[in-house]
């Protein structure tokens, strides 16, 4: 299964997308979308949205997942998150795809052990489960262990779901 994840930004978004094989992991791509903080919000959002579906249209993901919005201090930095991660669920939507959300501790506990993890760590462990990565920056690896995290959900939920029957 082919799996998209998503770190939303406005300034930046990152991408990663990985093939999961039962328990097998295995990167395909990542990269990060920007945009220019100078041009018009309608601009930047427009950006975003054809970049997404280039990425969905070359690697055609069976699944998708997010990053949840963390609340920061400055309220009009999380409404511009909040409209970046907008026009990302839409995109996925627009391609078929119904998309996990997963809050950035549950990212941090699924890839490292521990939700308090920095960026560091989430990227260490990132490249030690998908050996050979070459990770575009921060965004697309905080990106690839949002995949890896929907990978190892969607495999418990099998494995639950056959246990049930």
């Amino acid at each position: 299964m082919i799996i998209l994840g998503l770190d939303p930004g406005l300034a930046c978004t990152g991408w990663g997308v990985i093939r999961a094989d039962g328990n097998r992991l295995g990167h395909v791509a990542n990269g990060q979308i920007r945009t220019d903080a100078k041009a018009a919000l309608s601009a930047r959002l427009s950006l975003l949205y054809e970049g997404l579906g280039a990425v969905l249209d070359q690697h055609q993901p069976a699944a998708a997942a997010v990053e949840e919005v963390f609340v920061n201090e400055n309220p009009q930095s999380t409404l511009k998150l909040g409209q970046a991660r907008g026009v990302v669920l839409l995109s996925a939507a627009r391609h078929g795809l119904v998309v996990g959300e997963y809050a950035p501790s549950l990212v941090k506990k699924a890839v490292v052990g521990t939700g308090g993890a920095d960026k560091a760590q989430v990227h260490a462990m990132v490249s030690r489960l998908l050996p050979g990565v070459k990770i575009a920056g921060a965004d697309a690896a905080d990106a690839l262990a949002v995949a890896i995290t929907h990978a190892h959900h969607l495999a418990s939920a099998r494995a639950l779901g056959s246990h049930a029957a």
